[in-house]
């Protein structure tokens, strides 16, 4: 598993005492970075309020259908709403797969072209695609393009996290949420991995 953003956990550590207990038991943040950019937004929209088991479920039985691989772009662009429908895919879902493929076959979405723009940028033109929220394009920036400073508010484990680093009865607000992460700059990411692994039994998004 890779560990990305060198010298985060010394900044993170520095930083903001509180943190500083969670780098040393959990060491360096230890992120899988997806490659396969395509299919890290299709499992994304396939995970979306599932559980793990039951989605990654459904993930196996498309790959099946598609000779144990993840099907690619032109594959899904050229799927049937009753082909996943078989799989286990709600009608919905199906509906923004075949949608992502044919944007992503298509030309419309350019993963190249997102690799170089900034954050903000990648999260605007990712929503514009059906199926695809904030919380999803947030995932995509960490989890497959690799970029240190991205800070999921929206993200329940992430608030749970930082819940429990504040010592807090309740989850934070989003005000306080960006206010607590202000020191945590430019390794926000990193900081996110530190929130989901301090919770007991938590598994981090991206591990499929």
């Amino acid at each position: 598993m890779a560990q990305p953003w060198p010298g985060h956990d010394t900044h993170l550590a520095r930083a903001d005492p509180r943190l500083a207990p969670l780098v040393q038991r959990y060491g360096p943040a230890r992120v899988p970075i997806q490659r396969d950019r395509f299919r890290a937004l299709a499992e994304s929209i396939l995970y979306q309020q599932l559980a793990g088991s039951a989605a990654a479920a459904i993930s196996n039985r498309v790959r099946q259908r598609y000779g144990g691989r993840f099907p690619g772009a032109e594959e899904l662009a050229a799927a049937k709403v009753a082909d996943l429908r078989a799989c286990g895919v709600s009608p919905a879902k199906a509906k923004y797969l075949i949608g992502l493929g044919n944007a992503v076959h298509g030309g419309e979405v350019d993963f190249a072209r997102l690799a170089r723009a900034a954050d903000e940028q990648v999260i605007e033109e990712l929503t514009q695609l059906h199926g695809i929220g904030r919380w999803t394009a947030e995932m995509f920036l960490i989890f497959s393009l690799g970029r240190a400073d991205v800070w999921p508010v929206g993200d329940y484990g992430v608030r749970k996290g930082v819940q429990r680093l504040l010592g807090q009865k309740s989850l934070p607000a989003t005000s306080r949420m960006q206010r607590v992460a202000e020191p945590w700059k430019p390794y926000r990411s990193a900081a996110a991995w530190y929130m989901w692994k301090s919770l007991d039994g938590a598994k981090e998004p991206g591990l499929r």
